[in-house]
């Protein structure tokens, strides 16, 4: 659109400078005839002009405008002074007509930098007259339910005409009156409460909702730093002091209720263990109520028991004894009996050797030698060869029968008796 505008206005300038080139030379001769021409092509060129220089307004200004991000934009009418607030999409915007401003809606921060250092442009001043810088940081923001009244009230540049001088004029103020080492390190957190609390109020009578200050580092000189870190050491090391003698007291006074405690639950525990007895002692009563009638009848169950068991071992014992008397006397018959046999065996065999001998005796009586043989036998795995004496006459072993003579011996001796 506004190449087809400048092409325009370009073969319009030339169209008047081709004409005025020729128009020189028959200006007199033609003048009537160029008014004719002019007021034939002067209507059209002051309508191309209007139009080229409206496109050129567009283009230059365009009347939509688009709202950014985190930005409420506040359009002001400069005939009607009414205002209205956009804070997402476009808007229309009329150059000349609208005045348009945009407040910030998210939190800003401000780190004034001309404090921050000890040997910086501004520093700070405490009560003992010590330069020393403070790293602090504001945030901020506009309060969105009075925009159309600040788009009136606060500057172009917020953070440089309302926030610089209100910190300033607060920090300065609070800081000079603290110490360094109640700046530094006893009460820091206590000194950003008071300008937090401060500077809301300051900026609050000009829209400005304060979200938080924080106090970061302090610089001191060097020389005031190497003894603030020493005293500091000291008092560090009189607080740990301090906080160790505590803990001991508090140790001492842990292991003092340990004990009551340790009392109190086995005052507790003797106490239901006291308890437990009791109930134990009063259920065994109430058991024992049910368990001696039960006793009583065991009792006498088990004397009835006794009783048939006597009875039983009584009958038991008779029928033994009585079996037992069966068995002796089947005993003794049966030895009477042995004994009958016995005594007939041996009167028997008694019968059968004396039968026996006094054959052998008739034997030997008839055969006397039969004893010499006899003897031999006996004797023959000992002694080899027998040697009677001559003429003996009498029984080879008269000598080992003590001398005793034969019968025959005997008779021949004695006439008579034969």
């Amino acid at each position: 659109m506004l190449q087809r505008l400048k092409t325009l206005a370009a073969s319009i300038s030339n169209a008047f400078r081709r004409g005025a080139s020729r128009g020189l030379d028959a200006t007199i001769t033609a003048a009537p005839t160029a008014a004719r021409s002019l007021r034939r092509v002067l209507p059209p060129l002051l309508i191309a002009t209007a139009v080229t220089a409206a496109g050129y307004a567009v283009v230059t200004h365009p009347p939509i405008q688009a709202v950014p991000h985190g930005l409420a934009a506040l359009r002001t009418n400069q005939f009607s002074g009414g205002t209205a607030e956009f804070r997402d999409g476009s808007f229309l915007r009329i150059p000349g007509l609208h005045e348009v401003r945009l407040f910030p809606l998210r939190d800003q921060s401000y780190r004034p930098a001309s404090i921050a250092k000890a040997g910086g442009p501004a520093p700070l001043q405490s009560v003992e007259g010590l330069s020393l810088g403070l790293d602090m940081t504001v945030r901020w923001t506009v309060d969105p339910t009075r925009l159309p009244e600040l788009a009136r009230k606060l500057p172009d540049d917020i953070e440089a005409d309302v926030i610089t001088p209100a910190v300033q004029a607060v920090v300065y103020k609070q800081i000079a009156r603290h110490t360094v080492r109640e700046i530094f390190s006893s009460q820091r957190a206590e000194i950003a409460a008071a300008l937090e609390a401060e500077l809301r109020a300051k900026l609050a009578a000009d829209g400005i909702v304060l979200k938080g200050v924080q106090i970061g580092s302090v610089d001191l000189p060097p020389d005031y730093r190497r003894g603030m870190d020493r005293l500091l050491a000291d008092s560090l090391a009189s607080e740990r002091m301090r906080y160790t003698l505590e803990i001991s007291e508090k140790k001492v006074k842990e292991t003092e209720f340990e004990a009551a405690a340790d009392k109190v639950r086995r005052e507790t525990a003797a106490e239901a263990a006291g308890r437990e007895q009791i109930i134990a002692a009063k259920a065994q009563e109430e058991a024992m109520k049910h368990v001696l009638p039960f006793k009583q009848k065991q009792i006498e169950q088990r004397a009835l028991e006794a009783q048939a068991d006597s009875a039983a071992r009584v009958q038991q014992a008779e029928g033994a004894a009585k079996a037992r008397r069966i068995e002796i006397d089947a005993e003794a018959a049966a030895r009477q009996k042995l004994a009958d046999a016995e005594a007939y065996r041996v009167a028997q065999v008694g019968k059968a050797n004396a039968g026996q001998m006094a054959t052998e005796g008739e034997l030997l009586t008839r055969h006397p030698l039969l004893v010499q043989k006899a003897m031999a036998d006996k004797l023959s795995d000992k002694v080899q060869v027998i040697i009677a004496p001559p003429g003996s006459g009498g029984f080879i072993g008269s000598a080992l029968l003590g001398g005793t003579t034969p019968p025959r011996a005997a008779a021949a001796g004695n006439p008579e008796q034969e």
